[in-house]
């Protein structure tokens, strides 16, 4: 099982920080965790990219109500062996 995330970046929007990465996954891997760099996450978008497309769109796994989520480890289910990019809004 290898999956692996890598935030590149972040800046400042209003009130929120913004972060965002990438993420990929091995091994036929069906996701993990994305640590976004956020204390607290509101939003997490994952997109797969490249030639890792695929039917299912990877998705959140995470109830994220009012106040987000630990922004450490925000779990999204994949396709097995799937690549792709993610953002994060949050505090």
């Amino acid at each position: 099982m290898a999956f692996t995330d890598t935030k590149l970046g972040e800046t400042v929007m209003g009130n929120y920080r913004m972060t965002w990465g990438t993420f990929s996954s091995s091994d036929g891997d069906t996701g993990g965790d994305i640590n976004t760099g956020l204390h607290k996450c509101e939003l997490l978008i994952p997109v797969a990219t490249g030639g890792s497309i695929v039917a299912d769109s990877p998705t959140v796994s995470e109830t994220i109500a009012a106040g987000g989520v630990d922004g450490t480890a925000v779990t999204i289910i994949t396709t097995a062996n799937t690549a792709g990019l993610w953002i994060a809004f949050g505090w």
